[in-house]
């Protein structure tokens, strides 16, 4: 009597786990790291993009997935792993059925039947190959989600919405691709002038879409990404233009990025092997995202935040400060950062997910350009990630190393963290390098590192031709306020 009793009790707890889990799904919702702003559901977080306390908006709990779960995933293509892992994060916003249609609709303009498929090159060492996109670079495996998430909410609604965007190179060419020709969006893209390649700006500027807005910002890519956050905490003109990102700050961004860290684990034995990652980093939304996987419980032993010259995120790691210098131009220009916006997810989660410590860290960025955290935070930070930065020559050395002895060619934020993960990973675990974007997105600095100028893609190459259009402001928020005014219809 007692064993059957124990029998179908134990059948009871697991009806009730299940149950218990099925309704998180339904009713997860997202806070803001600050807190101080109101929970939201998945497609308020999608539309908002920045809370209105200035924090950035993280799940309330990380879903998990056990080992068995993880296991089970081993055979899946990318479109169907990508909705297992997403699933949860959904909530009640969209059917299942409306989900997997967005997602098979976002990965078919991929040109790879794998979408992001992995490339040994040497033994225990891997290349994730992002660049098969339609843009060339890992920006669209999230960017191509959002624009069709974004088409479909707004659908629904009956409304038009206005996206603004700042961009070091490879998140303004995705986001042209993904939300030209939308009827129901206008996307305005601020960009570094003279300091991204030919081809990233091309890929902008050569658009014929009527809705999409390019502006050349005489500054760096953090002076853009201040415009943007700036335009986002101003709730009059928020309100007034129906504002929001797609920049990584927008969390929905970080989610879709998840599924290619899983999707590199499982072809290499997760859950039963552990994987390092060396990941190019500038805003830290990459990265992020990798943390988000290992969260979710994915067995990662290090994430390597691989920077170039502009080394801020390497110096906070080795003493708990953080410092933003001037910003440095170098080859891998998508990295010229010092502002990294998504590490503010990181120390939300690394201290204790309390807001009150964050609202100060910020604020002391905010007015001093830097900020100290506490012991604890650190040593939670170190417990998975190290950060090794990596000079122009080194750069130039690395495209040309895995050239001569694999006959790849990389670009170069892919050099970088090629280099990094090689001088400061020292377990033999299998280490992944993100291979962020097609070299031929960075001709000159292949040419100088090798002699070889690359070829960009047929579905890309017409439009260095093509005839640019775009507008150019000063490093003022007022200027593009301005824009606004004058180009932007309500």
């Amino acid at each position: 009597m007692i064993s059957f009793l124990c029998k179908y009790f134990k059948i009871f707890c697991r009806i009730l786990s299940n149950f218990f889990e099925y309704t998180s799904e339904l009713l997860l919702k997202y806070i803001s790291t600050r807190g101080q702003s109101e929970p939201l559901n998945f497609e308020q977080v999608l539309m908002k993009g920045l809370a209105e306390d200035k924090g950035l908006y993280m799940p309330e709990v990380w879903p998990k997935f056990s080992m068995n779960e993880i296991s089970g995933l081993s055979n899946f293509s990318y479109p169907d792993l990508a909705f297992e892992l997403m699933r949860p994060f959904i909530g009640d916003s969209l059917s299942l059925e409306e989900f997997s249609e967005i997602i098979n609709k976002s990965y078919a303009s991929f040109s790879h039947k794998d979408t992001t498929p992995l490339n040994q090159i040497n033994k225990n060492e891997y290349l994730l190959e992002l660049f098969h996109g339609p843009t060339l670079a890992f920006k669209d495996c999230a960017m191509q989600l959002l624009g069709s998430l974004f088409e479909h909410f707004l659908k629904k609604q009956g409304k038009k919405i206005n996206i603004i965007c700042a961009t070091s190179g490879d998140t303004g060419a995705a986001a042209v691709e993904a939300f030209k020709n939308k009827d129901l969006i206008n996307l305005v893209v601020l960009f570094p002038k003279n300091k991204i390649s030919r081809v990233q700006q091309k890929q902008m500027t050569t658009s014929d879409s009527n809705n999409i807005h390019c502006i050349a910002v005489e500054g760096t890519f953090d002076d853009c990404q201040a415009i943007v956050k700036n335009l986002l905490n101003n709730k009059q003109f928020k309100n007034k233009y129906n504002l929001s990102a797609v920049n990584s700050i927008n969390w929905v961004r970080v989610m879709a990025q998840v599924v290619y860290y899983f999707y590199a684990g499982l072809k290499l034995g997760s859950p039963k092997e552990k994987v390092n990652f060396s990941v190019p980093t500038g805003n830290f939304g990459d990265i992020f995202a990798g943390f988000s996987a290992y969260k979710m419980g994915l067995p990662i032993d290090v994430l390597c935040i691989a920077t170039n010259s502009n080394d801020a995120l390497e110096r906070f790691l080795k003493n708990g400060e953080y410092i933003v210098e001037n910003v440095k131009p170098t080859i891998s220009p998508s990295m010229d950062i010092q502002v990294a916006s998504n590490l503010e997810r990181l120390l939300y989660e690394s201290s204790g997910r309390k807001p009150e410590i964050i609202r100060d860290i910020m604020l002391d960025l905010g007015v001093n350009k830097k900020f100290n955290v506490d012991q604890f935070t650190l040593n939670s930070i170190k417990e998975l990630f190290i950060a090794t930065s990596v000079d122009e020559k080194s750069t130039k050395n690395t495209i040309k190393n895995v050239w001569d002895n694999n006959r790849v060619l990389i670009d170069p934020h892919t050099a970088v963290g090629v280099n990094a993960g090689r001088n400061s990973i020292s377990n033999n675990n299998n280490t992944v390098y993100i291979a962020t974007a097609h070299p031929a997105k960075f001709p000159d600095a292949i040419n100088n590192s090798i002699g070889i100028f690359p070829e960009l893609p047929s579905s890309v190459a017409n439009i260095m031709s093509r005839e640019e259009a775009y507008s150019n402001v000063i490093s003022k928020t007022e200027s593009v306020q301005e824009y606004f005014e004058r180009q932007i219809d309500l």
